[in-house]
């Protein structure tokens, strides 16, 4: 054999033995797929939430990608639903859903678990009852909604005194944020003495809230104040209250702190409003399932509830 053959077939059997190492180094584990759900994006929270939970992605592309989604309206529950029974199809590893209703996104969760996604529940709770008749549990990432509507109220209670007359306009009655909030609110109103004389849903639009807050003040001539349960309700509030000749005279407050609630704080059409943070509830929540799927952990082994922050927001405290 001379000496070409033989340094030919020594650097074949080098390639042969080297082969098996190259698939190690090729398959790394793919970046886990997170879905974002959401509720209504024509509510600037749930835009400033998706602009933090992208910010975050962009941040740490190489550990995860992420899909964000939302639907039209607050009410709009069945298009969420085909939402979530789409990240099925597309096998998301993880799932981070604020839901329209505590108890009508349940049973396609359920599906979602048993596809073997991670869910984390933010912004408005899944109803433990519901989630327990189908045998299943799902974190909750969020905000205390009843501490953080009370610090708002007792705010508010500085101004009031005992018999006032006030009104509550509720998000959608069916989600537990708003009857937390609503809860909240009666909580401090109870404290100063306050008449709470209606409590009504403005189903967290804008619109919807305007026309309960000008109802409540045609029922009620003599009420000072309208606590609403989100900000979008209190911008229809405050028109509300100026159509029917009350600025000044009517105080209002809401709850999100979105960016066109602040010049109604500045000049005082808005007495107070609290933080919860929007663009970084949902990264709460994608950290929560990233860790989930970095440890192996299973979705029952999960549970609980991790309280984030919530705080006042008034003219003088930002």
């Amino acid at each position: 054999m001379n000496t070409r053959i033989r340094l030919r077939l020594m650097a074949a059997t080098v390639l042969v033995c080297a082969l098996p190492s190259l698939p190690t180094l090729a398959q790394s584990a793919p970046k886990p797929k997170v879905a974002l759900v959401m509720k209504s994006l024509a509510n600037e929270f749930f835009l400033t939430m998706e602009n933090g939970a992208k910010a975050h992605q962009k941040a740490h592309a190489a550990q995860y990608d992420l899909i964000a989604n939302g639907i039209k309206d607050e009410q709009d529950t069945s298009n969420q639903i085909k939402i979530v029974e789409q990240m099925i199809v597309s096998k998301v590893n993880g799932m981070v859903i604020a839901p329209a209703d505590s108890k009508a996104l349940v049973p396609v969760i359920k599906k979602a678990i048993d596809a073997g996604i991670i869910v984390v529940n933010i912004d408005n709770k899944l109803d433990d009852d519901a989630l327990k008749e189908k045998g299943i549990v799902v974190p909750f990432v969020s905000p205390d909604n009843r501490k953080g509507a009370k610090l708002v109220g007792d705010y508010l209670a500085r101004q009031l005194k005992s018999g006032d007359k006030v009104a509550i306009i509720e998000g959608v009655s069916t989600t537990i944020n708003a009857q937390q909030r609503t809860l909240g609110f009666q909580d401090a109103m109870k404290t100063v003495g306050a008449n709470v004389v209606s409590v009504q849903s403005g189903q967290w639009e804008l619109d919807p809230g305007n026309k309960v807050a000008a109802a409540m003040l045609n029922a009620h001539p003599d009420i000072k104040a309208l606590l609403a349960d989100n900000d979008n309700m209190a911008l229809g509030a405050v028109a509300a209250v100026k159509a029917a000749g009350k600025s000044g005279k009517v105080l209002v407050v809401g709850y999100d702190n979105i960016n066109a609630i602040k010049p109604m704080l500045k000049d005082g059409r808005v007495l107070a409003t609290a933080d919860q943070f929007a663009s970084q509830q949902a990264v709460f929540g994608i950290d929560t399932v990233l860790k989930a799927i970095a440890d192996k952990k299973s979705q029952n082994s999960l549970g609980g509830t991790v309280e984030t922050k919530v705080e006042l927001v008034t003219k003088d405290r930002k």
